[in-house]
């Protein structure tokens, strides 16, 4: 398993990690999952049948710790393109599709990094700078200070402003993944468990033979 540093600046920020190797894809229950998704997407649209963004995200804590930044809450984006803008579930990836699924649900941030590509242990830290890395859509993007922020020994592989890095984010055909999921300041550690249960729920309907392991810093 992936070990993870959290370094004493972080304080008791909560952060969460869901390591899964999925078997093989013929071994995959897609049409269960599919299944699942279409009547979860169903639910989605009926309860929030009337979204009303100050409602939904006038009191998030995300949506406030991306605007400290002048930054946009990427999950709020990615709820109205498929609520308002009629805008297709990304299902074409099914392992990318969980923590998106997750994320519309809870609209706690989450992620997914190909665990092949981390190199030694991951170290979380708080940016105190503009650090560059390259990001996971091509062109280089940057750390912000008191960002919350991970590197491996080859270097940063996500900030949780910019994004996941170019090098360890999940590629077509990776199987052996994590998925992060990130605190804030104050929140109860047991919010990021819950995430953590509902991506391992996602993971046994697409393949129930797939090995799972947790972590949970920041209790």
């Amino acid at each position: 398993m992936v070990q993870f540093q959290k370094d004493a600046a972080l304080g008791g920020i909560p952060f969460g990690v869901l390591e899964v190797t999925y078997p093989e894809r013929a071994l995959w229950r897609t049409e269960d999952f599919q299944t699942m998704l279409g009547e979860r997407l169903q639910r989605l649209r009926e309860r929030y049948a009337d979204y009303d963004r100050r409602t939904v995200f006038g009191e998030n804590v995300y949506f406030r710790f991306f605007r400290k930044f002048k930054k946009t809450y990427p999950v709020m984006m990615q709820l109205e393109s498929f609520l308002l803008k009629g805008r297709p579930f990304p299902e074409a990836d099914a392992v990318t599709a969980v923590p998106f699924l997750v994320e519309l649900e809870t609209q706690i941030l989450s992620g997914t990094h190909d665990v092949d590509d981390i190199h030694g242990t991951v170290r979380l830290f708080a940016g105190t700078e503009k650090a560059p890395f390259p990001g996971m859509r091509g062109g280089e993007v940057h750390t912000y200070p008191g960002d919350f922020c991970a590197r491996d020994d080859d270097g940063i592989i996500f900030s949780m402003i910019a994004g996941a890095d170019a090098r360890t984010c999940a590629k077509p055909g990776s199987r052996h993944v994590f998925y992060p999921v990130f605190g804030v300041a104050g929140q109860p550690a047991g919010e990021i468990a819950a995430v953590l249960d509902r991506l391992e729920g996602c993971v046994r309907v697409l393949a129930p033979e797939a090995e799972t392991a947790r972590q949970l810093l920041g209790k």
